[in-house]
């Protein structure tokens, strides 16, 4: 089996976003907002929108299952204030919702959380456990930049964010560490900022003792863990100038990297530095980069021809990168697949 642990609702129907830009438009006069119920998507919307693109995509790749999540860079969580996230929130993780129960074989929710710059991250928990209690979400994504690249939060060691962290140990799920759009002109959004970030959070929590307070909390690095693979000697240099444990005793029981790097070198690298137990199969499929890559003539974000090319894998290693890790990191989607007798 072969599940996709990084997937986002990147074709939603047009009136998502219809609906999100008056939302946008009424911020200077809260009365005009749009409500919710102003908001009408069918089924049939539904099934094209992924009917065409995500499902068929899955299909043709021999991807099984993924793990789908409101579109990234629609979360934006600079814009306006806890109000306009709940509510954004609470409509894109719901279309999601809708997916998984259509395509339940398929898809399975992770729920995107209404942060806002400066808001205590409590005002958070009702949308998730809504997500995993009603939706049965089996993880989230947690925006280490609400502020859309001026990094104005504390660090993801810091305890403003520990009521998030307690949550995510009672219900057992990972938070996937993933920021959005950039607002800064300094970051382009997928090119720079996402990386930068995905560094960024490892760092964070390097110089931190967040999982001595926290020791199965579960974080998820997308991207390849940004530069983390490709400096792993400098990241076990300041580890130990810092006088941390050695990071394969240390983060590596806690943090973990998918396999959204769009070339085969990059997952030779990435497999041959960071132990299999650590990394789990993605592709951010008609995401970021949707092309293809003029050297091979497939598309870059066919992920799986990577992992099937490179030699550092054994069948039964590439078998925990496809399924086994997913299971252990995700315990919610186990248990699901399970009752599915899958």
């Amino acid at each position: 089996m072969i599940i996709d642990v990084h997937g986002h609702y990147t074709t939603a129907p047009a009136a998502l976003g219809a609906w999100r830009e008056l939302q946008i438009a009424s911020l200077a006069d809260p009365h005009k907002a749009p409500r919710p119920g102003d908001l009408e998507i069918s089924d049939d919307e539904l099934r094209e929108s992924i009917e065409t693109n995500q499902l068929a995509k899955m299909r043709e790749r021999g991807c099984d299952l993924t793990v789908f999540s409101p579109r990234a860079s629609f979360m934006a969580h600079h814009i306006g204030n806890f109000q306009t996230s709940s509510a954004w929130a609470a409509i894109c993780n719901e279309l999601c919702f809708r997916v998984s129960a259509l395509y339940p074989g398929h898809f399975i929710g992770a729920a995107m959380l209404p942060q806002s710059p400066g808001a205590s991250t409590t005002t958070c928990i009702p949308e998730l456990e809504r997500c995993i209690n009603d939706y049965g979400f089996v993880g989230i994504n947690l925006n280490p930049d609400p502020s859309g690249g001026h990094w104005t939060s504390p660090p993801l060691t810091d305890r403003y964010w520990y009521p998030l962290y307690e949550k995510m140990v009672e219900l057992e799920i990972p938070a996937m560490i993933h920021v959005s759009t950039s607002c800064n002109p300094c970051f382009h959004t997928t090119g720079a900022h996402y990386l930068n970030a995905d560094t960024t959070a490892f760092m964070q929590c390097l110089t931190g003792d967040l999982f001595g307070d926290f020791p199965t909390l579960k974080f998820l690095i997308p991207h390849g863990g940004g530069a983390v693979p490709y400096h792993w000697g400098r990241f076990r240099g300041l580890a130990q100038e810092l006088k941390k444990p050695l990071l394969d005793e240390h983060l590596l029981n806690n943090i973990f990297f998918d396999t959204c790097v769009y070339h085969q070198a990059g997952i030779d690298l990435l497999t041959k530095v960071i132990p299999v137990k650590n990394v789990l199969f993605a592709s951010e499929m008609i995401g970021a980069v949707r092309g293809v890559d003029p050297q091979t003539g497939h598309y870059f974000d066919d992920t799986r021809r990577y992992i099937e090319g490179t030699s550092n894998l054994s069948e039964k290693e590439r078998d925990l990168v496809y399924e086994g890790n997913a299971r252990r990191v995700f315990p919610r989607l186990d248990a699901v697949l399970k009752a599915q007798g899958r």
